[in-house]
């Protein structure tokens, strides 16, 4: 059974604005880096998975799209063998490895409050509140995959209202539907600070494909971070998570 200590006093709480969430951001992601890869690489594992049984190879792709050589008229990524199968697989893996990267935010909170992190807390998610963890995977992904598909632009202005609805799960042991209206009506009153900080951590996210793919797995986790600095500087610093056994 899961209780609630009262808040700690050790831990830092970034101001409401975008810069101070993303070097707060920053700062946490550096003390837990090292399981946010653990993390990924059970995401790829999985994501290796998915493309060994549907055919879709998404390296074949990126290998085909370089041989274009800049005029992508001839290519057709979207007829790629597989690649539907691929893509409805992939949303189930993701949902289903949510409560995996809710971890991250918790671990993220336990170096902020100077809190020894355990590799067991990667999987809290799956002990926490799991089910509401997964509803409310499914209902963003739902949400953000219609965005997404809508030329990208609707999906970057969309996102920010979910950017604490993972923290308010864990942390407040909140329904789906009840973490899903509390972040929108946080980011609603503060928008452009939403806007800012979900883009500029998304960015930053997936600024690993910059060094031939192989750096997403260091930097695509960052986002969580973001998630925990944006959730502390409007809600405050989260109370810490404990477990004791019922008798």
């Amino acid at each position: 059974m899961s209780e609630f200590n009262e808040f700690d006093q050790q831990g830092s709480v970034p101001e409401k604005n975008t810069g101070s969430i993303i070097s707060h951001a920053f700062e946490m992601y550096k003390g837990v880096f090292l399981y946010a890869i653990v993390a990924m690489i059970i995401y790829m594992i999985g994501d290796f998975f998915l493309q060994s049984v549907t055919g879709f190879s998404s390296w074949n792709s990126f290998k085909e799209m370089k041989d274009y050589d800049g005029d992508y008229s001839g290519f057709r990524y979207w007829n790629s063998p597989g690649l539907g199968l691929y893509y409805s697989l992939s949303n189930v893996l993701i949902i289903l490895l949510s409560p995996l990267f809710v971890g991250l935010i918790y671990m993220v909170n336990k170096y902020n409050t100077k809190n020894a992190i355990e590799f067991s807390d990667l999987f809290i998610g799956y002990r926490q509140n799991f089910v509401n963890i997964l509803i409310y995977s499914i209902i963003s992904s739902i949400i953000l995959g219609i965005s997404l598909m809508l030329c990208v632009l609707p999906f970057i202005f969309v996102f920010p209202f979910f950017l604490i609805g993972y923290p308010i799960l864990l942390f407040e042991n909140a329904s789906a539907i009840d973490a899903l209206t509390k972040s929108f009506n946080v980011a609603k009153e503060n928008y452009g600070t939403f806007l800012g900080a979900s883009f500029l951590g998304g960015l930053l996210s997936v600024c690993g494909f910059l060094a031939c793919c192989i750096g997403i797995i260091i930097t695509a986790p960052f986002i969580m971070a973001v998630m925990y600095s944006a959730y502390c500087a409007f809600l405050g610093k989260p109370r810490q998570i404990t477990f004791t056994n019922d008798k």
